[in-house]
This record gives C-alpha cells, sequence and structure tokens, in this order.
C-alpha cells in the first residue's frame, strides 16, 4: 500500500463524499476514483458502500480508516521531528479555555529546568487528542472520558467532579446541587461535534468551541454539562451547579507511545509534580 494511496482513503473517509475529498486533496475526481477502486481491488475487500446519494464507511473502511490516521500522523511527526532536529522544541495541545491554570503551572515550572527546550502551544477547540495522532503535536493535556486516550501513553494529573453551567434566569440556577436526571433530558443541552465534524442527531444546540457555548447559555440558549477546571472563567450571568452524581473527570497529559524525546520525558515529569492526582 502506498503513501499516496492511504493519504486518499483517508480524505474520502472523512469527508465521506468524493468531490470534497478530491477538492481537500486539490486532485480531479476521476484520478480519485480510480485509486480507491484499486485499493480495494488489492486488499479484497470493499472499504466505501457507494450509492447515488450517499457513500458510508464499511466495517473493513473504518479499521483502514483508524489504522491509516496512525499511520499518516506517524510520518507526519517524523517529518516534522526530522526538519526540526536541530531547534528541539515542543508542541503542547490543549483544550482552549481550558486547565488554564495548571498550564500556567506546568510552563512556568518547565522552564525552570536545566535543558528545557522550547515548547509551542497548539490551543483546540475539541479532539484535543488528534493532534498527538497527526503529528502536529508531541504532547497534549486532555480530559477523560471526554477525550480519547486510546493508543496513547498518559500519566494522570488531576481529578475533578463536574458541575451543570447554566444562565442565572434559567429555574435550576438556584439549587445548591443537581443531580445528572435533572439535567440530561433538558432541550438545551448543548451536543458537541464528533471526530468527523458531524453532530450527534437531535435538535439541540450546536457548539464547537467554549466561547460560543458560553454565549448560547448566557442567551438562555443552552446549558452544559462541564468539569469543573471551566468555573473560573465562567462570564457573568452564569453558574454552575454541582453535580452530585456525575462521573469524575481526570485530566492527564499524554503523548505518543514510541515517543522517545528526552524533552517530552521531562514535560512529563514536571507535569506530574505541579499537578497530582486525587478527588475533585
Amino acid at each position: 500500500m502506498e503513501t499516496r494511496e492511504l493519504r486518499y482513503f483517508v480524505a474520502v473517509a472523512e469527508e465521506l463524499h468524493f468531490g470534497r475529498a478530491a477538492d481537500r486533496l486539490d486532485i480531479a475526481q476521476p484520478p480519485l476514483s480510480r485509486t480507491i477502486a484499486q485499493l480495494e481491488q488489492r486488499l479484497g475487500v470493499a472499504l466505501l458502500t457507494r450509492t447515488s446519494r450517499k457513500v458510508s464507511l464499511t466495517e473493513a473502511g473504518a479499521v483502514l480508516l483508524a489504522e491509516g490516521r496512525a499511520i499518516l500522523g506517524a510520518i507526519a511527526a517524523a517529518e516534522r521531528r526530522t526538519r526540526t532536529v536541530d531547534r528541539p522544541s515542543l508542541v503542547l495541545a490543549a483544550k482552549a479555555g481550558g486547565s488554564g491554570e495548571l498550564l500556567a503551572k506546568l510552563l512556568d515550572a518547565y522552564a525552570a529546568e536545566p535543558g528545557a527546550v522550547a515548547v509551542d502551544l497548539l490551543l483546540c477547540e475539541a479532539h484535543t487528542w488528534q493532534p498527538l495522532l497527526d503529528g502536529r503535536a508531541d504532547v497534549a493535556i486532555l480530559h477523560e472520558p471526554y477525550d480519547s486516550t486510546a493508543g496513547l501513553d498518559v500519566e494522570a494529573l488531576h481529578v475533578e467532579s463536574q458541575f451543570a453551567i447554566l444562565p442565572t434566569s434559567h429555574p435550576l440556577a438556584g439549587a445548591g446541587q443537581l443531580r445528572m436526571a435533572d439535567v440530561v433530558d433538558l432541550p438545551e443541552l448543548a451536543r458537541w461535534p464528533e471526530p468527523d465534524g458531524t453532530y450527534p442527531d437531535g435538535t439541540r444546540v450546536e457548539v464547537h468551541n467554549l466561547t460560543q457555548l458560553f454565549q448560547m447559555i448566557a442567551l438562555g440558549r443552552a446549558i452544559a454539562v462541564m468539569p469543573e477546571v471551566v468555573r473560573p472563567g465562567l462570564p457573568e450571568g452564569l453558574v454552575a451547579v454541582p453535580l452530585v452524581d456525575a462521573s469524575k473527570v481526570t485530566t492527564v497529559i499524554a503523548w505518543p507511545p514510541h515517543s522517545r524525546s528526552r524533552a517530552v520525558a521531562g514535560l512529563v515529569r514536571v507535569a506530574t509534580g505541579v499537578s497530582s492526582p486525587g478527588p475533585g
């Protein structure tokens, strides 16, 4: 299997549309279709189900998409690390608007370490683990169970409780505490996108970052279930009510298992020192 074939397949599998995938790859659609057909013939399995109205992944296609993302990510990471070997640095991915206090303490503590390298921040709106898979980041601050850590090495940093984020005008805003049953069926509960960019079925408001979410909550159009880390940054007009039976959220530092970077190891060691796991 050629890298080019894999890159073409991943584009089609993510877009689920040959025209959009061709535009993304900056190629014509006919050679893209031929390449996918040749790949299926060589592998001896159907990767995509095609109709006149829809393209969908087969089970084999879903497996190749997951493996292909990892392979292309490893290639991109190797290219980036090779280009920067004479100017060592780290790229740290984190969710924009989340873990601000922890991130500041980590960066300050690491900068004081002998042999520390430059740390570039990659702030993500969602799916913060993806830059680790595609090679854009060396290490990331993630929040389980919201972020996927499958296939990554992790160290737990902090465990915290969850809260219902409501506008102060909401009927539940004055409650001293709530249970998940009080909020999960409310029509205002916001929906976040899946890794492929699509949203779960439903009519609830769609959001893609914290700034948008907080504005929609302030307008009375949405509510959300969020970890305690967002409380310090809540805008005026929003309130956080404890959810006594919600699952805990664990903040972790994560990195690819194949990493042999001393700088990554140093950053992880510092991170575990500035924040210890404990009950939220």
